[in-house]
């Protein structure tokens, strides 16, 4: 899955790709890289992110999303947690909703149902502004399993089948360094919940702890994570590094299909 923010302040490639033009190049080549997927974000959810309004995440997403799901061959994501930019989406051809709230906001699980797209759910402790002020959990892979086993049975109740569901335990997202670690080497204990495990870990603080490097020097690790994530069950990786990721999977794929 290729990340593409539509945002002025996105951790990594904010303001690249505001523009429609800027946005469809940068796509067209993730999928010519590789890309099954182009995961299209319109609101930064960076620690300390500041909010957008409805409207202006509209403005942002639409037009790409319109744009990419008539001249690409992949199925375009939408990552937003408002219900009506995801009903406005669907509309104009979205092919998977992808939120990090886990559909809580008012009003965003019945938007969801009511789209007939499948969804990712994310665990997310807190809120983006303030996810990362002392984290905490009695158990962190119990407890966020318990979280997404909830929404995963709100969606059914919904009428979303668990087929059209994937999970996504949040790495970042109001978590420590620890408790990422934690949940990667655990990773296969949510294989269980729904259709597939789509884990995001690209570029993220976390590598850059581990690595001391700042954002544009996290590649190396960023691929490590993406090819544990892989080999501990992971169906989707999220990353900004679409050609050195999808290579590195071909060889963890090889591996495994070998063992």
């Amino acid at each position: 899955m290729g990340v593409l923010n539509i945002t002025p302040d996105s951790f990594s490639d904010g303001g690249l790709y505001v523009s429609l033009a800027d946005a469809v190049r940068r796509a067209e080549v993730m999928v010519m890289e590789g890309a099954a997927l182009i995961d299209v974000g319109g609101e930064s959810t960076r620690p300390g992110a500041t909010p957008v309004s409805v409207q202006e995440e509209m403005d942002r997403v639409l037009p790409v999303v319109e744009r990419l799901a008539r001249e690409l061959s992949v199925p375009i994501s939408v990552d937003t947690s408002k219900p009506e930019v995801m009903r406005e989406a669907a509309c104009v051809g979205a092919g998977l909703i992808n939120d990090v709230r886990a559909l809580r906001l008012p009003g965003a699980l019945e938007a969801a149902a009511a789209s007939g797209l499948p969804v990712c759910l994310m665990h997310l402790q807190g809120e983006p502004a303030t996810m990362q002020q002392q984290p905490g959990y009695a158990d962190v892979v119990a407890d966020v399993h318990a979280f997404l086993a909830e929404r995963v049975q709100a969606c059914e109740s919904l009428g979303i089948p668990r087929t059209r569901i994937l999970v996504d335990p949040g790495f970042g997202f109001g978590k420590t360094l620890e408790h990422n670690l934690t949940l990667l080497r655990r990773l296969r204990r949510f294989s269980d919940l729904a259709a597939g495990i789509l884990v995001g870990i690209s570029r993220k603080s976390m590598i850059g702890a581990l690595m001391g490097a700042p954002v544009g020097e996290r590649l190396s690790g960023s691929l490590a994570a993406a090819v544990i994530a892989a080999w501990q069950g992971a169906h989707i990786i999220r990353t900004h590094d679409v050609r050195e990721t999808v290579q590195a999977l071909c060889v963890c794929t090889a591996a495994r299909a070998a063992a």
